[in-house]
């Protein structure tokens, strides 16, 4: 006897959203099984412009950023890969040069890179794909408090 109901992936983690307007986008991408950070679905997703376009990432603006952020960058792998060990090597290089840019492109004193994979209820991410956040705090804000990268569940 065979499953007639197949398990359908799911790429995207509710819990981990943090607007109604993103959860209102997941739902969609929930309805629709898709993974919103594979090139043929990004665009269906994510209304931000690509800033850098190379052979493993795109480098494009976080479309939800961090509160008290000056800049939030993702660079999002353009093949689906859910574990770094599903990430070729050679993609290590050119996430960093796309960083670099970025650095000097947005003239960056310091900031922090973050980088999700893996089980969501690990990562905190709210798309299980492999992506790196590049996030610069904007401390003259007024009321500025700290960026949080959030980890793990709870």
């Amino acid at each position: 006897m065979t499953d007639s109901n197949p398990v359908i992936p799911q790429f995207v983690d509710m819990e981990n959203a943090r607007l109604d307007e993103q959860r209102k986008v997941m739902q969609t991408i929930i309805d629709e099984h898709h993974c919103p950070f594979c090139m043929d679905n990004l665009r269906k997703y994510h209304k931000q412009q690509i800033l850098k376009d190379g052979k493993y990432w795109i480098l494009t603006p976080n479309q939800w950023p961090y509160d008290f952020t000056r800049v939030h960058l993702m660079a999002i792998l353009k093949t689906h890969a859910e574990k770094l060990s599903e990430v070729p090597p050679e993609a290590g290089r050119e996430l960093f040069e796309m960083l670099a840019w970025a650095e000097k492109e947005y003239k960056v004193a310091g900031g922090a890179i973050g980088m999700r994979f893996g089980d969501t209820s690990h990562s905190a991410g709210t798309v299980n794909h492999v992506h790196a956040q590049f996030i610069v705090p904007d401390i003259e804000l007024p009321g500025f408090q700290p960026v949080r990268f959030k980890i793990g569940k709870g």
